[in-house]
């Protein structure tokens, strides 16, 4: 007996095309208005519509091309590296596969802080609070030939952003750079574009900045004939609420970092490090944090980062703590070994709706970037404050939104439990602090979004 054979899936349902599901939607509305019901715009001056559809790309959907593995990451503050080492082997037990180590100063020695970290299964990397040459010479020369295994994130230009100051000055910072990458680190660098969605800049200003940050770098290593040592670029991304758009913003990320690397001739790969936003986190109702946290995890996930850090949902007005700290790692380990979210590449290729953000936010960005580079290039728009003002603007336009109630975080200005009372759990100061110093840029300050109504209800319990 023959066997019939099966007709292609869904090939009995004849293809819509948009403008007549766009009929379709308008005649169900019954005269009012598509634009104004069901269009929305975005912080970034994307419209975004009601439904997408194969004609909005004009062209083969993108592919970023990026890894389907992805690590669990565990930040660790290593002040005293005994202490952060028994931190680690115990995060190791259960499930963390690489660390962030935060080291304040040159008295923490990396021997005890590495100590029984196979560094050869377990890669490491670091936040310095300092710049120094030598002190990284020695953790490269004790790592030895598994030193492509730990990642250093220097990032001067990041520190002049953030704090206002160069680590010693520009010529020094530069030079001990430039030390440093003829030792053949191939993991040195770092962009840190944290800061910026911290303050409060919109997606378009965060990749559009981000990439003229790096490509301050690119350009000045390319005029001293190093770039080619550069070997790999790590990319620090923090991801907001907006979840498809967040999704979008990695993928972009990835678009533009190649499309800046073929105009120098090099193929070269970014490491994408994401860890979620600190704007949307809030004080009251705090277990919210936790399902801000999640989906962003997913969110950077699906963008494509290979390494994501999780924080801990009090981590704002909390020292670290123990439950806290398993309830961060946990929210990962569940979404790699229970939702699977590592066994899919490329989940998002095909979405006409991230396809779209991905195609907007980089032309967008590309956009931001070439007015940055027309202007004189990131640093001489630092040193004018035209960054700084330019994140400002922005980040005043989204506060006023949650203001006024339109920008939401459930459990602060919406659907708020008004006998939750925090005075007495604080542990740390959760808000912006300040220190009249000198410095020689005004710094990107970092603030979140529910401040000040959170000074005001601690002020009324």
């Amino acid at each position: 007996m023959s066997k019939k054979k099966a007709a292609p899936l869904f090939e009995e349902f004849p293809s819509v095309s948009a403008k007549a599901w766009k009929q379709k939607i308008q005649y169900d509305l019954k005269g009012a208005d598509y634009n104004e019901e069901l269009v929305w715009k975005s912080r970034e001056g994307i419209h975004v519509k009601p439904f997408y559809h194969r004609e909005d790309l004009g062209e083969p959907c993108l592919s970023t091309d990026s890894e389907k593995t992805w690590k669990i990451g565990q930040l660790i503050y290593a002040g005293v590296p005994e202490k952060a080492n028994k931190r680690a082997l115990k995060f190791l037990e259960r499930g963390v596969e690489t660390f962030h180590f935060s080291v304040p100063n040159e008295e923490v020695q990396f021997d005890a802080l590495l100590k029984d970290i196979d560094l050869q299964k377990i890669p490491v990397s670091f936040h310095f609070s300092f710049l120094s040459a030598s002190y990284v010479e020695s953790l490269l020369k004790s790592a030895g030939n598994l030193r492509s295994n730990v990642h250093l994130h220097i990032d001067i230009i990041g520190n002049l952003a953030r704090t206002g100051n160069w680590f010693h000055n520009l010529t020094k910072d530069h030079e001990i750079l430039e030390r440093l990458l003829k030792t053949e680190a191939d993991n040195l660098l770092s962009v840190d574009t944290t800061l910026y969605e911290n303050a409060g800049a919109d997606i378009v200003q965060q990749l559009g900045y981000g990439l003229a940050h790096a490509h301050e770098y690119v350009q000045h290593l390319n005029d001293k004939g190093l770039l080619k040592s550069l070997g790999k670029i790590n990319l620090k991304v923090a991801i907001g609420g907006n979840y498809f758009f967040e999704i979008a913003k990695l993928r972009a990320l990835r678009l533009l970092w190649t499309t800046l690397m073929e105009d120098y001739d090099i193929k070269m790969d970014c490491l994408i490090v994401a860890e979620p936003s600190r704007r949307n986190k809030t004080l009251y109702d705090y277990n919210m944090n936790m399902v801000r946290t999640a989906a962003e995890s997913m969110a950077a996930i699906l963008g494509g980062a290979q390494v994501v850090f999780n924080h801990p949902y009090d981590k704002i007005y909390h020292k670290d703590n123990a439950f806290s700290s398993r309830i961060a790692l946990n929210q990962l380990l569940i979404l790699k070994e229970e939702a699977y979210f590592d066994k899919v590449e490329n989940a998002a290729d095909g979405a006409f709706y991230i396809e779209s953000l991905t195609r907007q936010l980089a032309e967008k960005a590309l956009i931001l970037f070439k007015s940055v580079e027309k202007e004189g290039g990131f640093l001489r728009q630092l040193k004018t404050g035209a960054v700084q003002q330019n994140i400002g603007e922005a980040a005043n336009k989204q506060q006023e939104q949650f203001n006024q109630g339109n920008e939401v975080l459930v459990g602060t200005n919406k659907f708020v439990t008004g006998s939750d009372a925090m005075k007495t759990h604080l542990e740390l100061y959760p808000f912006v602090k300040t220190a009249p110093r000198k410095t020689l840029i005004e710094p990107i300050i970092e603030s979140r979004l529910a401040e000040a109504m959170e000074q005001k209800r601690l002020k009324d319990e």
